[in-house]
């Protein structure tokens, strides 16, 4: 029985010893150079691994940058000398990349959107959301608990005294983590071209929507009907932008909006059309429970 052993154990060191030799050799004969070039690239990107630019880090970008797939530019955290310095280094030309921003599809503060309960738990929109949705009247609306603000590493997103969050698009890189973090889906990501946006997610039918919270879609159509070429569209009571035409925005549909809920975003402010009802109100809207 040892004898056998013995034998057994010697076999299966000997075919260790093999195959070890077969692996060895197979790495250094399809051994495949790597570019040096990728680690001073590498070396000159942010280290930010936020994956703005597509890449899961900056490794893989700088790859591809050095390969030729991708323009310098795509990397949107480094600074315009950065960018240059990289483009330089290699001898190509820098590209250009539009700058992408988070924004957020929801306009209802505290002071235009109601709440039916107080939520006390947590305080996470996250947790809000698993455990009754957080008591906002309309359950597609912004929780306000900031879990979009601690996800954010390059300090872009901050709340403000409505419970709203507030995107910095000079700070904002569109890494998406604030897409991430919010469990409602209200930020996306949008190139600063797309002027013409809707800022909410309801899905309630116009009286609801409007109990529910003062500056939500009505899904009054007013806009689809204004805007040309099928360049937006109702669907489930909500306008829809269709970014593809997006050559053919203009403010004119924003005018005949009667709660503000489409606007147009240009040089960082926010536009609402003539029909917009005005909000003054600073102060918090009662819970519905304790009308």
């Amino acid at each position: 029985m040892t004898t056998a052993l013995l034998i057994a154990a010697g076999f299966m060191a000997g075919l260790g010893v093999i195959l070890g030799i077969v692996l060895a050799l197979a790495s250094k004969k399809l051994a495949v150079e790597e570019d040096p070039r990728i680690d001073a690239v590498e070396e000159m990107l942010p280290h930010a691994n936020c994956g703005a630019c597509g890449y899961p880090g900056c490794r893989p970008f700088a790859e591809a940058v050095v390969r030729g797939k991708e323009p310098p530019s795509k990397c949107t955290v480094s600074s315009a000398e950065g960018v240059a310095d990289i483009a330089s280094f290699l001898g190509v030309d820098a590209g250009s990349s539009e700058k992408r921003v988070a924004r957020l599809a929801c306009a209802g503060g505290k002071n235009v959107a109601r709440f039916k309960a107080s939520y006390q738990g947590h305080p996470s929109c996250r947790a809000a959301v698993a455990t009754g949705g957080g008591g906002k009247a309309c359950s597609w609306g912004c929780l306000g608990l900031a879990d979009c603000e601690v996800s954010c590493t390059f300090d872009a997103i901050h709340m403000n005294e409505q419970g709203l969050p507030v995107v910095d698009e000079d700070k904002c890189v569109a890494c998406n983590d604030c897409v991430l973090a919010c469990p409602l889906d209200l930020f996306a990501l949008h190139p600063v071209s797309h002027k013409l946006f809707v800022a909410c997610k309801s899905l309630a039918e116009g009286e609801q929507a409007l109990a529910e919270c003062e500056v939500a879609c009505t899904g009054c159509a007013r806009c689809a009907a204004d805007a040309p070429g099928g360049l937006i569209s109702m669907r489930n009571n909500l306008a829809v932008v269709d970014y593809d035409k997006n050559q053919l925005a203009t403010r004119f549909p924003i005018e005949r909006c009667p709660t503000g809920a489409i606007v147009w975003l240009d040089n960082k402010k926010i536009h609402k059309g003539a029909a917009a009802k005005k909000i003054i109100r600073k102060e918090p809207l009662p819970i519905l429970s304790e009308n």
